[in-house]
């Protein structure tokens, strides 16, 4: 029998999982592997390098393709291996940076247009993939925010649904965020880690500044909100299952999501990391978005109530909100419904 923090991590991850490139077979014969969380992230990484060996002899003979999808695999293996995994961090971050450099693989052979962005910010650098859509000499661009412990390895698939519709991605590490959390803490002010950002994709001619939009998952749907609130280059957003204030959930949290909070906000203890996670509050904050704003959410999502998505809706002037029925958290059931949605609103908000 698993143990209660892996029986939790299946029952709330399991289709963001298959949604975000994790293959069933290695999902289903993985977990059945793992009886207690300190095995967590040893069982997936032994999956991940299954795939990455694939990859090595893939690449071998020559087969490019086949190697990239494998390196895609073995990345988000490794990544949801080490998700909320707070056991052994110098583990953790040994899995961040192989994860992050078979992701580079993949998009070496898989995607020539795919590019990787290191950018300077206050107290070190952050990180991000940059991917265009083949045809389009000057493209409108989307970043791509992820949540707690989530990172732009994950958005591979996220990516595509923008740029089949002729839009750029620019998949963000924050801070608190895959390869960038390990040395830059969570912090409210998630503007403060886009507009350098932007800073920088503003001397390419490839991409259109006129049109930027912003779109964030899960505690990235905190951050994208609070992002167009303050960034006046942004011209719109989306979140999807993003909360209100993020400290008005802090007991109703799985213990591996406030053990992951804790850590990577910097927080001492458990107190000061609920303290830290009350200033993640958009109160005051969506009054301030002028520019249209979609938000997007399950009504059965388990971390993040519906309502909490609803009232930054409620609370933004040009809001509007979509709830799926049956839709969990980030509506990863749904990823067939939701994805086309806030890609074609993006597309029509931002072409128009």
């Amino acid at each position: 029998m698993a143990d209660a923090e892996v029986e939790a991590a299946l029952a709330h991850w399991a289709p963001r999982f298959i949604q975000n490139g994790v293959d069933y077979n290695d999902f289903v014969r993985t977990t059945a592997r793992i009886e207690t969380w300190d095995q967590w992230l040893p069982q997936w990484s032994r999956t991940a390098d299954e795939q990455a060996e694939f990859a090595r002899q893939s690449d071998e003979t020559g087969h490019a393709v086949t190697a990239g999808h494998a390196w895609r695999r073995a990345a988000v293996d490794r990544h949801f291996g080490k998700f909320v995994w707070m056991v052994d961090l110098d583990l953790a971050a040994e899995a961040t940076h192989a994860a992050v450099a078979e992701m580079n693989a993949a998009h070496a052979r898989l995607d020539e247009t795919a590019e990787r962005l290191e950018i300077p910010v206050d107290g070190g650098s952050e990180y991000a993939n940059l991917r265009r859509p083949r045809g389009v000499e000057r493209a409108p661009y989307v970043v791509l925010v992820p949540g707690l412990d989530s990172t732009k390895e994950e958005f591979f698939f996220f990516e595509q649904s923008f740029l089949d519709r002729g839009l750029a991605t620019v998949s963000l590490d924050g801070p608190g965020q895959g390869e960038t959390g390990l040395s830059i803490p969570i912090r409210f002010d998630y503007e403060r880690a886009v507009a350098p950002l932007l800073d920088v994709l503003a001397s390419r001619s490839d991409l259109d500044h006129d049109r930027i939009g912003v779109c964030g998952v899960s505690l990235g749907g905190y951050y994208a909100p609070r992002v167009a609130a303050f960034e006046p280059r942004v011209k719109a957003v989306a979140g999807i299952s993003g909360p209100f204030c993020f400290g008005d959930m802090w007991d109703d949290r799985p213990p591996m999501t406030r053990q992951t909070f804790v850590v990577k906000s910097g927080a001492r203890d458990d107190d000061e990391g609920r303290r830290l996670a009350g200033t993640l509050d958009l109160d005051g904050v969506c009054e301030r978005i002028t520019v249209p704003a979609l938000y997007l959410t399950g009504d059965r999502d388990r971390l993040i109530p519906w309502q909490q998505t609803e009232r930054q809706s409620r609370e933004t002037p040009r809001g509007e909100f979509v709830c799926y029925p049956g839709g969990n958290h980030g509506v990863s059931n749904m990823p067939y419904r939701a994805r086309p949605v806030v890609a074609d609103w993006m597309l029509d908000h931002l072409t128009r």
